[in-house]
């Protein structure tokens, strides 16, 4: 299974046709990454935007690599203001129109010169790489493989610095990407390696593998703080640094325990997860077995089960299991460092995801950001085409029109396997749209591994807030929806609702107005609404809202016909006070008083307090 895209996505913006040219041949050097054009001068990105300086500062503040393909004073101007901490920024580099320029101008030590070097390449150009060790020694002391941590990082400063000066160093076998340094058996550096808290030895940099495995286990409604807690006082007593662990892992049937996922954020690692047999094969190497546990998951230990499981055949216990009232831990150690991505497997996560009306520019970011961070995309494929690049590098799994129970049902199988989906949506995906028929299906079904999913719905503006932008304010005041289909819903309860709505004087917005099989009942609720409101009430029509082929019009209550409405549109039915108005450039505004006029003349004649 493919990790998830997350916000390490690289993001490659262009502010002209030139640099967007640029741009793209950069991002097939860089498969994951995304282009982003300046609208009108660099339509064809994947994605474009108006604001330069608002865009970078939000791709910088989302922590992912910003490649400006641009002069470097925009993106020194731009990011100066929100500076911060050097150690957590992400990589920013500026590139040259022409490419013959690669500069990392901030995370040089954190991905940014290896970034620098990789575009370079592909660009057939030279990186300007400043940072000072790198240049002499090609080598960053303070950017360890992705397996490694470096404990003590302000101490990194002054090894380069005796580096620079003719000094050599004493560096541990184990850290093979340092070798190239000058050494000496006396020299007054040490580069070492350690799974061991650093002590205050100025002349010292500590690297710690991620060789450690915390396996933990806990009541259900364990306090999140009881278990992280357990976790680190056992780390410190051990003397373990916990930088050096590389997962927290458990039993699946605690995927959904917060005390899981809030132990393993505070150590800032993955949290990872075993089936009970696979903890059950650990049963000769535990230290502690229980037939209680046994009893109550069908493995002998969890807490060390996991720890051992994840460290591997040949890891060993080094604590063994450690209690607190509700809570257990116990830590494990691998021979080598650990790539977390392949230990157990995950917490799947299921996101539904609304696209709003149909145009890309009317998704919001948080959508976008979903879609960036699923292995897996599930929807009907006109939804899915509607993504166009941002698909791209996914697994897409397409549904016909009509089959929303089998798209939520295969969403949350795909998300059991601990992959990360997002379920696609046009509009708003809890207005007539996936959101319900996905609660209903975990409700009914409550299936363990469905349950033990991370659910969660992403709002997009809705086909009735579209229209209504496009039109005015015809919503300015209270509204309520109704969808004349009947195919989930009876008639004769479709028309109580519109029968209240048209009683309380509701601006009424009409979801699925008509079908090649629904034909009438349009009709009947245009004669319920005109039994309570003139004949010259606003109709909103909105047909195909964000696509090529959009129609927004304005006709009458009385005026409208049905023969003429299809399903790709939404009507906008407006209460008595609603009012239709010319706008200066043709074609007609629409509104709804709030009643500020009201009050402004009963203040006028005295009656207001």
């Amino acid at each position: 299974m493919s990790e998830p895209l997350s916000e390490s996505r690289p993001a490659i913006l262009a502010l002209t046709r030139r640099g967007l040219a640029t741009a793209r041949w950069i991002a097939e050097g860089l498969p994951a990454a995304e282009v982003l054009g300046r609208a009108g001068r660099a339509d064809d990105a994947d994605r474009t935007f108006t604001d330069t300086v608002a865009t970078l500062r939000a791709l910088f503040a989302a922590g992912r690599p910003v490649v400006g393909v641009c002069a470097a004073g925009i993106l020194v101007r731009a990011l100066g203001p929100v500076l911060g901490d050097k150690r957590t920024e992400p990589p920013v580099l500026a590139v040259g129109e022409d490419g013959a320029s690669v500069v990392p101008l901030l995370g040089g030590h954190r991905g940014a010169n290896a970034l620098a070097r990789q575009i370079a390449d592909s660009l057939e150009s030279l990186p300007a790489v400043t940072t000072a060790s790198d240049l002499a020694f090609g080598i960053a002391l303070d950017e360890p493989p992705a397996d490694w941590t470096l404990a003590n990082p302000a101490r990194a400063k002054d090894v380069a610095a005796g580096l620079l000066a003719g000094d050599r160093v004493r560096i541990d076998p184990e850290l093979d990407w340092l070798q190239a340094l000058p050494q000496a058996d006396d020299a007054p550096w040490h580069l070492r390696a350690s799974i061991e808290t650093p002590g205050d030895d100025p002349q010292t940099l500590v690297y710690h593998p991620r060789v450690l495995t915390v396996g933990v286990g806990c009541e259900r409604g364990c306090d999140p703080d009881e278990l992280t807690e357990l976790v680190r006082a056992t780390l410190t007593e051990a003397g373990l640094a916990d930088t050096a662990v590389a997962a927290v892992v458990s039993v699946d049937l605690k995927m959904d325990e917060p005390a899981v996922h809030a132990t393993a954020t505070a150590l800032a690692v993955p949290a990872r997860f075993f089936d009970a047999a696979t903890l059950e094969a650990e049963t000769p190497r535990l230290a502690t077995p229980s037939e209680a546990v046994y009893r109550e998951v069908g493995c002998h230990g969890v807490a060390e089960g996991a720890a051992l499981a994840a460290a591997g055949a040949d890891g060993r216990l080094l604590v063994a299991k450690r209690k607190s009232r509700r809570a257990t831990c116990a830590i494990a150690r691998a021979p080598s460092p650990l790539d977390a991505a392949r230990i157990g497997r995950p917490r799947g996560s299921m996101t539904l995801v609304g696209l709003g009306p149909g145009d890309p520019l009317m998704g919001t970011a948080e959508a976008a950001h979903a879609v960036d961070r699923a292995s897996d995309l599930v929807g009907y494929s006109l939804y899915l085409d509607l993504l166009g690049d941002r698909a791209g590098g996914k697994t897409r799994h397409d549904f016909q029109l009509g089959e929303e129970e089998a798209r939520a049902a295969h969403a949350l199988d795909l998300a059991a396997q601990g992959r990360d989906v997002a379920l696609i949506c046009s509009g708003d995906p809890g207005v007539y749209a996936m959101a319900s028929p996905l609660f209903e299906l975990l409700e009914r079904e409550n299936r363990a591994d469905w349950n033990r999913v991370a659910v969660r719905v992403v709002p997009g503006i809705s086909a009735l807030q579209a229209a209504a932008a496009r039109i005015g304010a015809p919503i300015g005041h209270d509204f309520c929806t109704v969808s004349l289909s009947d195919l989930l819903t009876p008639w004769d309860q479709i028309q109580r609702r519109l029968k209240a709505a048209a009683e309380g004087d509701f601006v009424v917005a009409l979801y699925n107005p008509v079908s090649r099989r629904r034909t009438w009942q349009l009709g009947e609720a245009q004669a319920i609404l005109s039994a309570h409101r003139p004949g010259d009430t606003p109709v909103v029509i909105a047909r195909q809202l964000g696509r090529p082929e959009e129609q927004v019009r304005v006709t009458t209550l009385a005026e409208l016909d049905p023969a003429k409405i299809d399903m790709l549109t939404v009507l906008l039915i407006g209460a008595s006070t609603s009012r239709a108005i010319p706008r200066g450039e043709g074609g007609q505004w629409v509104y709804t008083p709030r009643g500020y006029a009201a009050k402004h003349i009963k203040s006028e004649s005295g009656d207001a307090a």
